[in-house]
C-alpha cells in the first residue's frame, strides 16, 4: 500500500507522531455505522437474500424507510411512476439500487462532529457520492461489475472526516495550536490509514479495503486492479463535475488512469454527457 505524499506544514509536526501512534494502536474513534446500514451491506453480499428481506430490514427503521421512499419516488429514479411501498420500489428499481440509496442515507455528514469544518465535511461527502455514481457509469461502460463499485466510491475517502475528528480531539487534549490549513493537511495525510480502520470496524467487504489501500496506485492492487482504477477514475470525473476550475476537461482527458482503462477521447466525451444525470441524482440522494 502506498500513502499519498501530502505536504505538511511545520506546525503539524507535533501531531504527526501522536496520530501515527493512535493509528498503530487502533485507537481511532470511529463513528458507529447504523445497525440497519451494516445489515444492508451483509444482505447485499448474500446471494440467497431477496427483496422481501431487504424491504423488512429497511422498514425496521422508519426514518430510513421514509428517506428511501422519497428518493425512490424522485424524478431521478421514478419520473413517471408513484411507488407506494418499499416492496414495490425494490421490484421496480432492484435490490442493488435500493441498497445504495439506503446506505447513502445512513452514511452521511451527520455522523461526523467537527465544529468549524462542517463545509469541508460536506464537500468531502458530496465528492464521495459523486464518485460512487460516476463509478457505476464507468463500470457499465467498461462492462465491469457495477454492484461493488458504488460502495467503493462512496467510502473511498471515508477516512478524511474521521481523521479530522481525531486531529481536532488531539489538538484540544494536547493544547497544540494549529490553523485550519494545517488541520486539513493532516487529515489528508492520514486519510487512507484511517479509512482502512473505519472499514475494518464497519466490517466492510475486503474488496473495498483493497480499493482504498491501492487507490493511489491501482495497478499494484493484488486482486482488484480494474475496480480500483474505475473508482480512481470516477473520483476524477467527480472532481471535474464539482470543481471544473480545479480539473478542466482537457486535464481530465489526459489522466493516465483513464488510458489504463482504455477510455479513449470519444468514450470520455460519451461519459461526460451523463454529467447532468449524475448531478441530479447526487442532489436527490444528498438532500
Amino acid at each position: 500500500m502506498m500513502t499519498p505524499a501530502v505536504p505538511l506544514p511545520a506546525a503539524a509536526t507535533p501531531l504527526v507522531g501522536l496520530m501515527e501512534q493512535q493509528l498503530k494502536q487502533g485507537d481511532i474513534d470511529v463513528p458507529l455505522l447504523p445497525e440497519v446500514a451494516g445489515r444492508v451491506v451483509q444482505l447485499t453480499q448474500d446471494p440467497e437474500s431477496d427483496a422481501v428481506q431487504l424491504a423488512q430490514l429497511i422498514q425496521s427503521d422508519q426514518s430510513l424507510a421514509g428517506h428511501v421512499m422519497r428518493i425512490a419516488n424522485s424524478a431521478a429514479y421514478s419520473p413517471n411512476t408513484t411507488l407506494v411501498s418499499l416492496q414495490q420500489a425494490i421490484t421496480r428499481l432492484g435490490m442493488s439500487l435500493i441498497s445504495e440509496i439506503a446506505l447513502a442515507a445512513s452514511i452521511s455528514t451527520k455522523m461526523f462532529k467537527a465544529p468549524g469544518f462542517e463545509q469541508d465535511i460536506e464537500n468531502v461527502w458530496r465528492h464521495a457520492l459523486a464518485t460512487a455514481l460516476w463509478a457505476k457509469e464507468i463500470a457499465r461502460h467498461c462492462r465491469y461489475n457495477v454492484e461493488t463499485t458504488f460502495l467503493c466510491g462512496l467510502l473511498h475517502n471515508i477516512g478524511w472526516p474521521v481523521a479530522l475528528q481525531s486531529i481536532l480531539e488531539k489538538l484540544d487534549a494536547e493544547g497544540i495550536a494549529c490553523d485550519k490549513d494545517c488541520v486539513t493537511a493532516l487529515a489528508s495525510h492520514f486519510e487512507r490509514q484511517t479509512g482502512l480502520q473505519v472499514l475494518e470496524r464497519w466490517k466492510m467487504p475486503q474488496t473495498i479495503a483493497e480499493t482504498l489501500s491501492y487507490f493511489d496506485c491501482p495497478t499494484q492492487a493484488p486482486n482488484a486492479v480494474t475496480q480500483t482504477a474505475i473508482v480512481h477514475s470516477a473520483s476524477l470525473f467527480a472532481r471535474h463535475m464539482l470543481t471544473p476550475e480545479a480539473l478542466d476537461r482537457e486535464q481530465l482527458g489526459q489522466a493516465e488512469i483513464l488510458a489504463n482503462l482504455n477510455l479513449y477521447p470519444d468514450e470520455i466525451a460519451d461519459l461526460l454527457e451523463k454529467s447532468e444525470t449524475v448531478s441530479q441524482t447526487m442532489e436527490v440522494m444528498s438532500a
